[in-house]
Order: structure tokens, then C-alpha cells, then sequence
């Protein structure tokens, strides 16, 4: 499909691009940088909005727990439409909505790579750690077009900057020689994000995402790389993905496909996600949502009994696998804010084993 035949632009009405699909006018407006916004059936009910970005490095606040100071985020909202996502409400910030907006309405800063470079190159810069995939993710299917990380990877590369990469997108294995040879240059963290093996239940949750044995096999193919591979296994959904059973399952798949060390949290649910995501308990799971309702009533979080237990049973399950290497088998929150099991005072998290390639 030819996107340049796809092209919406802003204006005093709703437009449509080839097929019909409607545009809306507001949705257009507050967006800095705005080049053109683009429909395709290839996406359906998809509005991929194109903008320069003045910026691409991020600076994380000092006071934030993340053991990492910048991040890059070449998108805004994403695809996989994950219900939990804890950036939904990032999207409001545009004057979009934190559900069906975040899933559909995707910015696209087209001239990440050049303007990364641009920034890599000061003098100033320090060459520190910059993540990616912490917001939104860097391998959702739009980057198949748009092709911004291998202009991200060899900037980082280039410029002697150690990177990391946080991702569900099994795109990621198109980049795999390039991530390679970045790796000879400066360190590399690839980390996949897989909390749950059955499909079903996957694709109701996490709808845009590939399914779990894509994801597997990702695995695998790092591994047979040469990467020592670091799963995020989280969130852990209550009474849907947190028994004894499925715990045992999913670390064994996990070491199964070469994986080395593997982080689990429980899910937490920020505003925006909150709505979003028991909204589709109370459709899929009606049986279920007193029990949110409740697990969840004094704030984001579970309760510390229940977060404890799962960090009990999820480290027991990655010890039987050998899923504990260097500690990495520590039970985190979402957020990256970790958590001692024994005493659950929040501290920062080491960060993931580097992908050795």
C-alpha cells in the first residue's frame, strides 16, 4: 500500500484518505510539528500522525528511581494496545484520549535518527546510558514503514553511547545484525517483554501484539546470537496469569528458549490504564471485577501481602529454571521501581544483564 496516497492534512473538515477512512480535525491541531497524518487499510482505524521533533533525548527527572537517565521515544501511543499500559495517560498531554486514542492515534517522529545524532554530537554529552521502549514501544508494527531504529541504533553506536531496548515486537529480529555490530562498539541491553503464555488471553489483553510463541521464538533467535537475553515478565495479571501453575509454565518456556534472567512484577494500574483496563475486566471477566475493585481500591498498587506472595512464588519458579543469575530474577514493579521481597522498601533496580553478542 502506498502511504504517500494516504496523506490526511489538516483542515477545516474531516478529510479522507483513500478507502473513506475519516479524519478528525481536532486530533490534527495541538501537534507540534505536524507534517501530514496518513490512513491506510493496512492499519485499520489508524491515524499515523508524522511530526519533526525538536528533541529526541529525554531527560529522566533525578529523583525518578529508573536506573537510567535518558530515554529516546521515536513514537506516541502504540499499536500493540496493551490494556494495562501504564503511558496511557501520556497521551492526554496531546489532547487525545488514554484509550482508544493511545491504540489509534500514533505520533511518529520521523526525524528522530538525524536529530539524535545532532544531539549525541554535543560536546556536553557524557556518552550515559539511554533507554528505549520505557514509553511506548519501539518495535510496534508502524516501525516496519518507518524504519527509525536502525538510524537510532547506528547513531547511538557511533557516538560511544550505551543503549538499552525494551520491546514485544518481534521486529526487532530484522535489526539483529545491526545490534551486533553496535554491540562491538559499546554496551548493548535487549530485554523482551513476555508475562504470559496463552494466546487467547494474550490477544484479548494485549491486542496488537505478537503472540506469546512469536515472542519465544525472538527469544531463541537472540540467544542462537550469542545475547544473554533478559525477559520482563509483567505484569502478572491477578487470577489470570499469577497461579502456581502458570508461573511454572511460563519460567520454563522462558529457559526453554535460551532466555538467562527474567524480572516479574504484578500488574499496577496508573489513571488512564485504571479506566481502560477494568473496563475490559468488567466486558471479559465480569467475575472478576469486585476483586480488582477491591485489590486495587486504595490506589496503583496491590496490596504489599499480595505483592509479596507473588514475588515469592514468581523467585521460586525462576530459581527451578536457573532464571536467577546475578539476582535478575528480582520481582519488580512495572515501573521499573524495584522491591525488596522481605522488607518491600522501594529501591532502583540493577539494571538488565547487557546483550552480548
Amino acid at each position: 500500500m502506498r502511504w504517500e496516497a494516504q496523506t490526511l492534512q489538516a483542515g477545516d473538515g474531516p478529510e479522507l484518505g483513500e478507502g473513506g477512512t475519516p479524519a478528525a480535525p481536532a486530533a490534527l491541531l495541538p501537534l507540534s510539528g505536524l507534517q501530514r497524518s496518513i490512513t491506510t487499510p493496512e492499519f485499520a482505524d489508524t491515524t499515523f500522525h508524522e511530526v519533526l521533533a525538536k528533541s529526541a533525548l529525554n531527560r529522566v527527572p533525578d529523583s525518578s528511581p529508573m536506573p537510567f537517565r535518558w530515554t529516546v521515544n521515536p513514537y506516541r501511543g502504540c499499536t500493540h494496545a496493551c490494556r494495562y499500559c501504564y503511558a496511557r495517560s501520556t497521551h492526554e498531554y496531546l489532547e487525545f484520549d488514554a484509550g482508544t486514542d493511545f491504540d489509534q492515534q500514533i505520533v511518529v517522529k520521523v526525524n528522530t535518527p538525524e536529530i539524535l545524532r545532532r544531539e549525541l554530537n554535543r560536546p556536553g554529552w557524557n556518552r550515559e546510558l539511554v533507554a528505549l521502549g520505557t514509553n511506548t514501544d519501539p518495535y510496534q508494527r508502524a516501525e516496519g514503514r518507518y524504519r527509525l531504529m536502525p538510524g537510532i541504533i547506528t547513531a547511538l553506536a557511533d557516538t560511544g553511547t550505551p543503549f538499552s531496548i525494551l520491546t514485544k515486537g518481534t521486529l526487532l529480529g530484522r535489526d539483529l545484525d545491526l545490534l551486533a555490530s553496535a554491540s562491538r562498539q559499546v554496551p548493548v541491553q535487549v530485554s523482551v517483554s513476555l508475562a504470559m503464555l496463552d494466546p487467547a488471553l494474550a490477544h484479548r489483553v494485549e491486542p496488537g501484539t505478537p503472540a506469546p510463541a512469536a515472542r519465544l521464538r525472538l527469544i531463541e533467535k537472540l540467544s542462537a546470537a550469542g545475547a544473554d537475553v533478559t525477559v520482563m515478565a509483567m505484569p502478572l495479571l491477578p487470577w489470570l496469569t499469577d497461579s502456581d501453575r502458570q508461573l511454572e509454565d511460563l519460567m520454563a518456556a522462558l529457559a526453554g528458549a535460551g532466555a538467562r534472567n527474567v524480572l516479574a512484577g504484578a500488574l499496577h494500574l496508573r489513571p488512564g490504564a485504571r479506566q481502560w483496563y477494568l473496563r475490559w475486566i468488567e466486558q471479559d471477566h465480569p467475575g472478576l471485577l469486585e476483586g480488582y475493585r477491591q485489590l486495587y481500591g486504595r490506589g496503583s498498587y496491590a496490596p504489599v501481602s499480595y505483592r509479596k506472595a507473588l514475588s515469592r512464588r514468581a523467585i521460586a519458579a525462576a530459581q527451578r529454571h536457573g532464571l536467577h543469575r546475578d539476582g535478575a530474577h528480582r520481582i519488580t514493579r512495572p515501573d521499573g521501581e524495584g522491591r525488596n521481597p522481605a522488607a518491600d522498601q522501594p529501591r532502583v533496580p540493577a539494571a538488565p544483564q547487557p546483550a552480548l553478542f
